[in-house]
């Protein structure tokens, strides 16, 4: 008979929810962890994973049309969407596998099926339609002393904007489209909107965003969100901002949105398919929280900053326990969390202060910290600091001179307090500025860091140099 007892059980396996299971694992837990359709969860399968293989898909068809700027040449350009999509899908498929692995590897038991809780460290399993992993236990009651809620989040819905897998997509049918659209719009510019918007954009379809907001991005500094958008409306990507999408009208195979101007005009556009992307809500429904009395607030679990919840021996890591709903947020939420139950020495809360934001368009966005704006709003006396792209040699050389970097410090104390950037591969350069402020680095060390040449990442310390005025090759 299987054992059903266990110390530590994660209810889903998206990148906190598996990441958790692993460091309990560590830390002499006995762990399982369940999910109930696959595993890696919605950012190996439909997120972040998926969307980034389909994005270097597009950034080579974008180089392959562009192939006479660099002295050569490639003629009768052209993509098979179906390929792209398998492409994309044997990404995923070999993710999946990498976690099986890590959980065999670990000795994490995985139960799969939908997870009901029940109270004083029971809960129960019911069978799903999804196949299971080999070796995996099935429906049934389990016991556990500490059970971390690991749900994540889905597409947030509103009225009229409802997905209906063919015309209106959320990001599942926009990752796997029944056929490649001509024409699209997209509502919301957060980072999944942006991203598909630049995927499509790339692969030729005319593409509108509207965002009922001002700004663009709008988590983003307001700066590098105006040369971002810039950029887009460049390639032929239409932006309407302070806009909302106020009906639909199907047709058999296209949609009529009337668009609402924000300043009393409205005006209709057609085109083949809407992706809705106007942000996710917390899975917080239908397994018993409520039940329970678990706090929650605005579709997520109220946590402290180790991920407790306010009913002894539950816990809740990553999207479902709110902003900001990121993939490395999550991962680092379930250590902390796990390891405050451990009693590890020197375990801190969850800084979300700096936790970076990626947008993987063309081109690229990744900030951490403080905007200008919120920093000036905190009441910081500060000093700003940029560097363009157009003045770095690899960036040149790259044919890649669009972009620069911002920086953000405290004029009393020198604290590195944002960092933002948009450009080529700024997502990868972003984790020096985090590992800055983890170290508590100042101007000054940075000033004094040596980096190699020729290469990007020079732009993040001249960027540094010219909040001082002390900026070199400008």
């Amino acid at each position: 008979m299987a054992d059903t007892s266990f110390d530590v059980v994660v209810i889903g396996s998206g990148p906190g929810g598996y990441v958790t299971a692993i460091r309990a694992a560590q830390l002499g837990f006995k762990t399982a962890i369940v999910e109930k359709a696959y595993l890696g969860g919605i950012c190996n399968n439909w997120g972040c994973i998926p969307t980034k293989a389909l994005l270097r898909s597009a950034e080579i068809f974008h180089y392959m049309k562009h192939a006479k700027d660099y002295g050569l040449s490639a003629d009768n350009v052209s993509f098979d969407p179906k390929a792209v999509i398998a492409r994309s899908r044997a990404v995923v498929k070999r993710l999946n596998g990498g976690v099986e692995f890590l959980m065999n590897k670990n000795k994490i038991t995985i139960i799969w099926g939908n997870a009901t809780l029940d109270g004083g460290g029971k809960f129960s399993v019911k069978k799903t339609d999804a196949p299971a992993p080999k070796g995996a236990l099935g429906e049934g009651a389990y016991t556990a002393k500490h059970i971390i809620v690991a749900t994540g989040a889905r597409p947030r819905v509103l009225p009229g904007l409802e997905g209906d897998k063919k015309l209106v997509w959320t990001y599942f049918e926009a990752m796997n489209p029944d056929k490649m659209p001509k024409s699209l719009l997209v509502v919301g510019s957060g980072a999944i909107g942006i991203e598909f918007a630049s995927f499509y954009r790339t692969l030729g379809a005319e593409v509108t965003v509207v965002e009922v907001l001002p700004q663009i991005m709008p988590v983003e500094d307001a700066e590098i969100a105006g040369f971002a958008r810039k950029q887009f409306e460049k390639q032929g990507i239409k932006i309407l901002t302070g806009a909302k999408v106020t009906k639909l009208d199907k047709k058999a195979d296209s949609v009529t949105a009337t668009i609402d101007d924000g300043k009393g005009k409205t005006e209709q556009i057609t085109v083949d398919r809407v992706i809705s992307a106007v942000g996710v809500v917390g899975n917080i429904e239908g397994f018993g929280l409520e039940k329970l009395g678990v706090k929650t607030d605005r579709g997520c679990i109220v946590i402290d900053g180790y991920g407790k919840t306010n009913v002894p021996g539950i816990y809740a890591i990553g999207d479902v326990a709110g902003p900001p709903m990121l993939a490395h947020k999550a991962e680092h939420e379930g250590v902390i969390c796990i390891e405050k139950i451990a009693g590890v020495p020197g375990v801190h809360g969850l800084d979300k202060s700096k936790i970076p934001g990626c947008t993987y368009c063309n081109p690229q966005v990744a900030s951490v910290g403080l905007t200008e704006a919120k920093a000036r709003e905190a009441g910081y006396d500060i000093r700003v600091g940029r560097f363009q792209f157009s003045a770095n040699g690899k960036a040149i050389a790259l044919g890649e001179d669009q972009g620069f970097i911002k920086t953000i410090f405290d004029k009393k104390t020198g604290q590195l307090l944002g960092a933002h950037m948009v450009g080529a591969e700024v997502t990868e350069l972003i984790q020096g500025f985090l590992v800055a402020m983890n170290l508590e680095t100042t101007e000054e060390e940075l000033m004094h860091t040596v980096f190699p040449h020729p290469t990007l990442s020079e732009m993040m310390k001249e960027a540094v140099l010219d909040a001082y005025g002390r900026v070199l090759n400008v």
